[in-house]
């Protein structure tokens, strides 16, 4: 185990619970308390933390050096029918995640394009990097449009009560295949997109840290 590996493990597995709290606490916000009753809003990650999906896919995906860096914390409950703004209440909730992540990504990255004028020395730039990098890929891949990804529930939620009721019986049907949907999108992602997406990734973090990690 190298440190950067370490170091990278550690921080998928703190944005990963950062995802899921961001959640709660915007579910909370508009009035649904689930969540908060249930001892969810804590970065705590004893009651986040799931076995397989949050220490040993990531560490797998890690230790291997794949371009795709991934993994899931329990997820935080909420109750949409609670939720004050019934209209664009659960798209909120579903972004909250990756926005979350994204901004943790804009404001570590800053740190990194910034934090040599104000003296930190390379290991500290080093971390800042790492954070920024592993929140961006983070927060985009829960973008992607696929269930039960942020992405689609943000979809979902946005769209004519119509569409969204198709999209709900797919949400359905995906979520019913279990862990064998959840490979084969793996797969598919790992064999055609991985690589596109792992160098968007890259660009955009050169952007805000102007540079590479």
């Amino acid at each position: 185990m190298t440190t950067d590996a370490i170091l990278a493990l550690v921080v998928l597995i703190l944005s990963i619970i950062a995802h899921e709290v961001a959640h709660g606490y915007a579910a909370n916000s508009l009035g649904d308390p689930t969540a908060r009753l249930q001892g969810r809003l804590t970065l705590n990650p004893i009651p986040h933390i799931d076995l397989m999906g949050s220490i040993v896919i990531p560490a797998l995906l890690i230790f291997t050096g794949s371009p795709m860096l991934f993994g899931w914390a329990k997820p935080v409950p909420y109750n949409p029918y609670n939720l004050k703004n019934q209209r664009w209440g659960e798209a909120l909730v579903a972004i909250a995640g990756s926005a979350t992540n994204i901004l943790l990504s804009i404001l570590f990255g800053l740190v990194v394009r910034f934090g040599s004028i104000v003296g930190l020395n390379v290991a500290a730039l080093s971390i800042a990097a790492t954070i920024s990098f592993v929140n961006l890929f983070l927060g985009l891949f829960n973008l992607i449009p696929f269930p039960p990804l942020d992405g689609f529930t943000t979809l979902r939620a946005a769209l004519p009560w119509d569409v969204s009721s198709s999209l709900s019986r797919f949400e359905n049907q995906i979520r019913g295949a279990g862990v064998f949907s959840l490979l084969i999108f793996l797969f598919v992602f790992s064999a055609v997109l991985a690589g596109p997406f792992f160098n968007l990734v890259l660009w955009l973090f050169g952007l805000v840290a102007g540079g590479s990690i």
